[in-house]
Formats: C-alpha cells, sequence, structure tokens
C-alpha cells in the first residue's frame, strides 16, 4: 500500500518485478485489479501485444512470432493457472472476516507471489524462444522507453516539495484501500496517514533499484543477441535476470526491502483491524466476485464450441 513494490492492495496485484518481458506473464495480475475482470481477461492478449509493442517497436517481420507467443501464454494461462487462482481467493475469503496479524499479512502476500511464478517462469520460456530475432532498433526503443518511464515515475514519487510528496503518497494509498474496502471514515484514514508517517519506504531507493533493473534488462538482451546464445543459455540468463529483480544483488537494498515488507505487513494489517464489519464483507464480496468471474472464464474456455 506505501509503495508501488508493495504487494499490499490485494490478492492478485502481488508485484514481480523481473525483466519487462515478464509483462507478459504479469498482465493477467495487474488486470485482475480492474472491475471488469472477465472482460480484461479476454482482452489481456491484444492488450499485452500493445504493451510489449509499445516498449519494443517490433517490426512487421517479427510481430508474427511475438503475438503468437503472446496468445500461447495465454491459452497456457487459461487452461492451468486460472483454477489455481481459483482455489487461492476461495481460500483467502475467511481472513477478511477476522482481525489479522502482520505475520497473517505476510502470509498472504508470499502465497499471492508464489501463484505468479509459474506465469513469470513461462513468459521467460516464451521470451527466450524470441530473443534471437532482437536487434539494435529494438533495444534502443527499449532505452528509450525506460528513460520516459523513469522520468514519469520521478515526477510522481519525488516531488521536490516535502509535504505535496507526503499527500500524493496518502492519496495513491488511500486510493489502493478503498479498491478493496470502500470509502474510509476520518479516523481511518489518520491510521492511513500515521502508517505513512512511519513508513521506511524511500522513493530515491525505489527508483535507483527500478534503474538498475531496466539497465541489467537492456546489458542481459543484448549480451544474448551478441553471443547467439543456444535456448538453454538463454532460459538460464533470463531466469537469473528475474531472480536479480525480484532479489537486488544489491545487500543494502536487500536489507532495505526487508525492512520495508515487514513495515507493510504490519501496515497491512493495521489498516484492516481498523475496518468496520461492513467494510470487511465489502472486501470478502469484492474477492468473492473476482472468484466468480475467474470461475465464470474456466467455465467458458470448457464449454464444447
Amino acid at each position: 500500500m506505501t509503495t508501488p513494490t508493495s504487494t499490499n492492495s490485494h490478492t492478485l496485484r502481488a508485484s514481480a518485478r523481473a525483466a519487462r518481458w515478464v509483462c507478459v506473464g504479469l498482465a493477467v495480475a495487474l488486470i485482475a485489479g480492474c472491475g471488469a475482470l472477465r472482460l480484461g481477461y479476454n482482452t489481456a492478449p491484444q492488450l499485452t501485444w500493445w504493451w510489449v509493442d509499445g516498449q519494443m517497436d517490433f517490426s512487421s517481420a517479427q510481430s508474427p512470432a511475438v503475438r503468437q507467443s503472446v496468445d500461447g501464454f495465454f491459452d497456457w494461462h487459461r487452461r492451468t493457472q486460472l483454477p489455481e487462482l481459483v482455489a487461492l481467493l476461495a481460500a483467502a475469503q475467511p481472513v477478511f472476516t477476522d482481525s489479522i496479524t502482520g505475520e497473517t499479512a505476510c502470509k498472504w502476500f508470499s502465497r499471492a507471489r508464489e501463484r505468479l511464478e509459474p506465469s513469470i517462469d513461462r513468459a521467460l520460456l516464451e521470451m527466450a524462444e524470441l530473443t534471437p530475432t532482437l536487434v539494435e532498433a529494438n533495444f534502443r526503443h527499449l532505452e528509450q522507453r525506460q528513460a520516459k518511464s523513469m522520468q514519469e515515475m520521478r515526477e510522481e514519487y519525488l516531488q521536490a516539495d516535502a509535504a505535496q510528496r507526503r499527500a500524493e503518497a496518502g492519496k495513491r494509498t488511500l486510493r489502493r484501500v478503498e479498491q478493496v474496502y470502500g470509502s474510509l471514515d476520518e479516523p481511518q484514514r489518520r491510521v492511513v496517514a500515521e502508517g505513512l508517517a512511519r513508513s521506511p519506504f524511500d522513493p530515491e531507493l525505489w527508483l535507483a533499484e527500478r534503474q538498475r533493473r531496466q539497465t541489467d534488462t537492456v546489458q542481459t538482451l543484448r549480451r544474448l543477441v551478441a553471443e547467439k546464445a543456444d535456448r538453454d543459455e538463454r532460459i538460464a540468463a533470463l531466469r537469473a535476470l528475474a531472480e536479480r529483480t525480484r532479489t537486488s544483488p544489491n545487500p543494502a537494498h536487500r536489507d532495505y526491502q526487508r525492512r520495508l515488507t515487514a513495515y507493510n505487513c504490519e501496515f497491512a494489517a493495521q489498516i484492516h483491524n481498523a475496518t468496520t464489519p461492513a467494510q470487511r464483507l465489502k472486501a470478502q464480496q469484492r474477492v468473492q466476485g473476482w472468484e466468480d468471474d475467474l470461475r465464470s472464464l474456466i467455465s467458458s474456455s470448457a464449454a464444447p464450441q
């Protein structure tokens, strides 16, 4: 809730910042945050293609293989991963009825992240097949998009005025909380504000790590192309890249991330425990709605054509 790297917003928004191409695998998790999950999922292949093409600017010769890869990923995901997500959402719903501890919150965040791991690895396998087709023009376009993204993040998270920075952080967090629980009253908003004031989140550290990941991604892809790496070498390198994205090679940042994660778990529990029975019921019903939507998607894919 306090940061873009935390997974406190809700179950399907667990964040895993792997290589840009891992977006193919994470698109499902991001789309699940919208109100029309079924519509979002059914349009996910096209949305993902637009996103990936916007990052890499594929040529007309490259595009068919990329589109086929994206479609193949979502065919696989619908068959193999939707039932697992349904089970996770069904298991999570009782948690909303009672007060929780930070330890409980961390457990569920970890379960959500673990549920995304097969999708991330599948996306890496797809990328391993496409990496040899990348050319310098793709890398230059990606670097330009990364630079633009970094500038946007700085404008959003690094306002020069400290009061404005706190105000914007508060707005982001309230928006995420109220997406799940509904409107908060003033005492509950104070819980959020006081929690944010104590948060160890450091936007400068976060953005520095984001920059490292972006640079690492481009360097890894360029090296694999230059070395004409074989398929096994590409898969190993992309998996190593994903691991460096999950867990920074910088020991100081790893320590910071551990402290931030522990704090965010406690913060999530504090916010949940400050909600009313009606708000908890609303959150539970919201998750039930996501489960129902996913069950509908499974049923429709299983129906004879």
